[in-house]
């Protein structure tokens, strides 16, 4: 499941892994196209064909996770997050998510042409107007998703 995340958080004390081969199996559910997007080929086929375990740090240094905290500290550490987004304008993250999960899935050209789409369509938003106003008055922004 956390492999189909935006953002993974784990703690230090945290073991992943996709033990499925042990179980003449392989991982279902996206595990074996989710995570050589996450973490490359070669060290997605290692992990899957051995079915190693790893710890949070390692999790961190290989990519898998974007944050490795103090045992206990992911939930924290995930509203710490989702707070900061929760501060920005709800279309732009929209468009953001739409332009780098489409984007990673065609060639350059296409990518930068769906990104071109993406900002027109924030262009004549209200939240748009209201984060301009709210830089040059030197206030947080109050989005409201329009």
């Amino acid at each position: 499941m956390a492999l189909s995340c935006d953002i993974r958080i784990c703690g230090e004390d945290a073991v992943l892994g996709l033990p499925e081969t042990g179980l003449a199996i392989i991982p279902g559910a996206g595990g074996t196209q989710r995570l050589p997007r996450l973490v490359g080929k070669s060290v997605a086929k290692e992990l899957i064909f051995t079915g190693r375990k790893i710890g949070g740090r390692d999790a961190l240094s290989m990519g898998l996770v974007n944050h490795c905290v103090p045992a206990g500290e992911a939930r924290l550490k995930a509203l710490e997050i989702a707070r900061d987004i929760n501060q920005k304008g709800p279309l732009a993250i929209k468009m953001a998510k739409q332009a780098i999960d489409e984007g990673l899935e065609i060639d350059m050209a296409s990518a930068l042409s769906l990104e071109e789409d993406c900002y027109e369509q924030l262009l004549n938003t209200k939240d748009r107007l209201e984060g301009l106003a709210a830089f040059a008055e030197k206030r947080k922004p109050r989005y409201i998703g329009e």
